[in-house]
């Protein structure tokens, strides 16, 4: 009962101004209610929202060459380790380090006087193998009139020709003797196996080497031609293979596909190289396979060592069908699809298989067809059966869109 009868008192207690301004209040928000229902009332019946306003893409098949950026180290195409073959004292050192040497250039002497004495002394054992076969010769030939004639016993004869065919083989041994004497001798001076540039010396003058040494003297690098190796899934070297086989794609070379490079500075290589399909093996650790590209290297430009990125012109599809990637929609499950506008200027939505970016655009490989529209500007206000008004019709940028994307590289799935 004194709660009650306190809020009473409150209630009396509120001025008369404070009354009045709650009563205005109320009075307006009646009359904007009324207002409002009365608009509505006199709309005319049937009246739509406006048609949404999209800009469309008509697809249709483009020329195109399938391309993949891929990264790695160059090396030379040929490298040898310059090594002596037989044991000795350095004499001279005949190059300068980090030069241009030719095959058969004479790159060091090892001291010849122990291999001169064993070539010579070899060269005079074959003379007088070669004198004592020609002496039994002429006996044998002798013998051979005087056995007719029984001045000598057929013993004696067949002993002179056995003579000959001993001595003949002694000059087959000493003249092997002979040759490998040579052999050791024109090793004293040691030549460079390969034309190219060679490094430094890991010996000098008077160093003792020998032919079991594990350590090179020298590496020569030739520079006409570098290779790169570079890694690819072997679900995509399958893929493409198959596209090749099939002719969905074309060769973009006659020796297969052409290879061009950009160097560390970001500019590009003035000579392309060809990528080799052949050596291929696939790695069971990564399931990768390894691709060999070779380069000519007339100018001396590229160096062993050095990064470069390589772009792959794997082949050509002449009829691909490209759609922007913001074109494409994705649902949880990876799923793609596009909007669509149909004959009767209404959206439908159409699933697509869309797996292969082609610089910012998307490859669509299943779902639509030459002459389709799809909305590329506008989605946020598009709805599947409601209707939409074109108001960009992109058919003469299709192609102005391809060049511009055509040096962009395919990105790697």
């Amino acid at each position: 009962m004194k709660s009650t009868h306190s809020l009473r008192v409150s209630a009396a207690r509120r001025s008369p101004a404070s009354g009045r301004r709650l009563l205005v209040t109320l009075c307006g928000v009646c009359l904007v209610s009324l207002a409002a229902c009365s608009r509505h009332d006199s709309a005319p019946a049937g009246m739509q929202m406006p048609a949404a306003e999209v800009g469309v893409l008509t697809v249709a098949p483009q020329h195109i060459v399938m391309t993949t950026e891929l990264s790695g180290r160059l090396s030379s195409l040929k490298v040898s380790d310059v090594r002596p073959q037989i044991g000795g004292i350095v004499q001279k050192r005949l190059f300068v380090e980090g030069s241009d040497v030719k095959a058969g250039q004479v790159l060091y002497q090892i001291d010849p006087a122990s291999y001169q004495a064993t070539y010579d002394q070899a060269r005079g054992t074959l003379a007088k193998a070669r004198a004592t076969l020609a002496s039994a010769r002429t006996k044998a030939d002798r013998y051979v009139d005087l056995v007719k004639i029984k001045a000598v016993s057929q013993q004696d004869y067949d002993d002179a020709v056995a003579a000959v065919n001993e001595d003949a083989a002694d000059v087959v041994a000493d003249e092997a003797s002979l040759e490998s004497a040579r052999v050791n001798l024109d090793r004293t001076r040691i030549t460079a196996p390969i034309s190219g540039r060679i490094g430094a010396s890991s010996v000098t003058e008077g160093a003792l080497v020998t032919s079991e040494q594990t350590t090179a003297l020298a590496t020569i690098q030739g520079f006409d031609q570098m290779y790169l190796d570079v890694t690819r899934s072997s679900s995509e070297w399958l893929a493409l293979r198959k596209a090749l086989a099939s002719g969905k794609l074309k060769r973009a070379g006659d020796n297969g596909a052409v290879v061009s490079l950009e160097l560390e500075d970001g500019t590009a290589y003035a000579h392309t190289g060809t990528l080799q399909f052949s050596g291929i093996t696939v790695d069971t650790t990564t399931g990768s396979v390894t691709l060999r590209a070779i380069f000519p290297n007339p100018e001396r430009d590229l160096l062993p060592g050095m990064f470069v990125r390589a772009k792959l012109d794997e082949g050509v599809d002449e009829s691909a069908m490209l759609v922007p990637q913001i074109a494409v929609t994705r649902g949880s499950d990876n799923h793609a699809s596009v909007y669509v506008v149909d004959a009767s200027s209404k959206v439908t939505q159409v699933s697509v298989k869309a797996d292969t970016a082609y610089g910012d655009q998307w490859i669509v490989t299943e779902g639509l067809h030459a002459g389709d529209r799809v909305v590329v500007s506008g989605l946020q206000s598009v709805h599947v059966g409601a209707p939409v008004k074109v108001v960009d019709d992109g058919k003469g940028a299709v192609s102005g869109a391809s060049a511009a994307s055509a040096a962009a590289p395919r990105a790697q799935q």
